[in-house]
């Protein structure tokens, strides 16, 4: 009996021992790094004149920079850049539309100059008051030359001088 005992024991010990030996870690660690996604955007040229237009005419503002255009700067995270237009501000306003067949309908357009030949009209966009894609994927630093073209209404009831804004959005990949 005596040496059943000392079996038992000898067994119970070893196990208590094994079972120090697994014992689980009681605390661990991790390390965690977070970046934050910004993007922004600049415009070289934020304010300009078309001049004098007469009714139903467009112009451009290749006249005012050339191939060089507008430029939007992007700086941060990679970037989409999206265009927008809206209605004038000036006395009766003007509406902003696809055509300017009567009253105080005019319509503001862009070309992307970077990408595009702005000298020929057929690669113009008419701005709506939706943003539109101007170029995508811009890495910081990268930018991207357009170009703006107004044409009046034809029929304007109003003829005080106008303003528009174009706006150019920022958007991170």
């Amino acid at each position: 009996m005596k040496k059943i005992l000392s079996f038992v024991m000898l067994v119970a010990l070893f196990g208590m021992s094994i079972a120090g030996l697994a014992q689980a870690a009681t605390s661990g660690t991790v390390t965690a790094t977070v970046s934050v996604l910004y993007t922004s955007v600049s415009i070289n040229n934020t304010s300009f004149d078309y001049g004098t237009v007469a009714a139903g005419a467009a112009s451009s503002t290749l006249p005012l920079w050339g191939s060089n255009g507008i430029v939007a700067t992007v700086t941060g995270n990679s970037t989409d850049l999206d265009i927008s237009g809206a209605d004038t501000t000036g006395g009766t306003g003007w509406t902003l539309s696809g055509t300017v067949n009567t009253g105080n309908n005019y319509m503001h357009k862009f070309c992307n100059d970077t990408d595009n030949d702005c000298t020929n009209t057929a690669t113009y966009t008419a701005l709506t008051t939706s943003t539109a894609v101007l170029d995508t994927a811009l890495a910081t630093g990268g930018t991207c030359a357009f170009q703006l073209e107004i044409t009046t209404p034809q029929t304007p009831t109003s003829f005080v001088q106008q303003s528009s804004v174009v706006t150019v959005l920022a958007t991170a990949k």
